[in-house]
């Protein structure tokens, strides 16, 4: 592990296993947790040593956040752009197209709330290939639903025990502070208190033992019944107390709207005076569609305009992203990717992992829809190569045994946003997720990466 943790720690089968029981108890009483059944609580997957990663590719990310949160608050205001963005995506994938009927729909009525909070994460991989120096490249953002800032706040001080446990003192002292459960809270505090109501309460929307809390009946006839839940419930569909933000923890993904119903109330909380996080413009803008019409030369001039330095801040991030529109662009995006599968990646417009498509089925299903409209649901992207390291991946039951990994590295910002004035804007921490290398999609909910921390180089 270049410049991190020595061969002789990492082949040290008596210690490793010492550390990793370590690590696990100190997991559990840290809150490092998640519930592993309906019944049981366990530690949450981590690695057992931080991962290295280049100090000036780290301080790149954290520095570039901020643009990324006021170029998503532009995005959102510029309905023009949106139309444009995603007019051949709503054409063919329903989803999409649900959301910006509702977009539309605001839009005619008139937005009900001038204040606008957006807590996202952008997420990078680092480019190693072809023994390069690493380049910080962008996988995607996430505007709805950024996960894991409670978590990713809890283990620096686990990583900083094991490296002390195993000697390693000096590379304790490298892993950073780092707390975006704070700073994503400080976000939603800001609204509400622009929102300039005290008895006004804050709504998280989650999903809970797969039923769905955009439907209706789950609404009227479960979340009624539970005293803890009723005032937020009545204040969103009565005359009751009010809401002063609603939080979105699912509705990122078809399954989270299984009736005409969910979609009805996704539809009312967008017309309520609640502070939405996101809104559906802002949700929009996060679109994998909007990432690859953002990286066409000059788009995002129209967001900085005088501002260069901004934009090639932003620009640097950029992998190679594709159109798979009808017409000669996109039909030149086919025949390259079928002709080096290998070095793209084929993204549907959904969030949440695991849908991404690579190597050999990137033929196949682009070989079954490339003279169709189907294929415009879709972009391509550059595969980025990240360098592997070896570490130890600790799973609840899982088999303790070094593994060749790759780590993804997020960056939580938060902005809000009263009218024309942004009264806040900030990066707010950082989360590192690593996977085995055998493994070419999916985060640590659907049970593939695990959490980590930076061991700064």
């Amino acid at each position: 592990m270049a410049q991190g943790i020595p061969d002789e720690v990492l082949m040290n089968t008596a210690l490793i296993k010492d550390l990793a029981d370590v690590a696990k108890d100190a997991a559990l009483l840290q809150g490092v947790l998640m519930r592993a059944q309906e019944t049981l609580v366990s530690y949450a997957p981590f690695t057992l040593f931080p991962t290295p990663v280049p100090k000036a590719v780290f301080l790149q990310a954290l520095a570039v956040q901020t643009h990324y949160n006021t170029l998503v608050d532009r995005i959102s205001q510029d309905s023009e752009f949106l139309q444009e963005a995603l007019a051949s995506t709503i054409e063919v994938d329903d989803f999409t197209a649900r959301l910006f009927r509702i977009h539309q729909q605001i839009l005619k009525e008139g937005r009900s709330q001038s204040i606008v909070l957006g807590l996202n994460r952008s997420d990078f991989m680092l480019d190693q290939k072809d023994g390069q120096a690493a380049s910080l490249k962008q996988i995607e953002i996430n505007t709805i639903a950024a996960s894991f800032g409670g978590l990713s706040s809890q283990t620096p001080d686990l990583h900083r025990l094991v490296l002390k446990v195993a000697g390693r003192l000096e590379e304790s002292r490298r892993i950073l502070n780092n707390n975006p459960a704070a700073g994503l809270a400080g976000g939603i505090a800001k609204a509400w208190e622009l929102y300039g109501s005290e008895r006004a309460v804050i709504m998280f929307l989650v999903e809970e033992n797969q039923r769905n809390i955009f439907d209706h009946r789950y609404v009227e006839n479960e979340l009624w019944k539970r005293d803890n839940y009723v005032h937020l419930c009545h204040s969103l569909f009565s005359d009751g107390q009010e809401v002063a933000v609603v939080y979105f923890r699912n509705g990122y993904m078809p399954q989270n709207y299984m009736s005409e119903q969910s979609w009805d109330t996704r539809l009312l909380m967008e017309r309520s005076r609640a502070v939405k996080c996101p809104d559906i413009s802002t949700h929009l803008a996060g679109t994998k569609k909007v990432q690859q019409v953002l990286a066409r030369p000059g788009v995002l001039e129209r967001f900085f305009p005088g501002q260069p330095q901004v934009v090639e801040q932003i620009r640097a991030t950029f992998a190679g992203l594709y159109t798979l529109d009808m017409g000669p662009e996109g039909d030149t995006t086919v025949e390259m990717a079928l002709a080096e599968p290998d070095k793209f990646v084929l993204k549907p417009q959904r969030e949440g992992g695991g849908n991404n498509i690579y190597g050999s089925e990137i033929c196949q299903v682009l070989e079954g829809m490339k003279d169709s409209t189907e294929r415009m649901a879709y972009i391509l992207m550059d595969k980025i190569h990240p360098r592997p390291v070896q570490n130890y991946l600790l799973r609840q039951d899982a088999p303790l045994k070094v593994s060749n990994c790759l780590s993804e590295l997020g960056v939580f910002g938060a902005y809000v946003r009263q009218g024309k004035e942004m009264v806040m804007n900030e990066c707010v921490g950082h989360l590192l997720r690593t996977k085995s290398s055998e493994h070419s999609d999916g985060g640590v909910a659907a049970g593939v990466a695990v959490l980590d921390n930076p061991l700064l180089i």
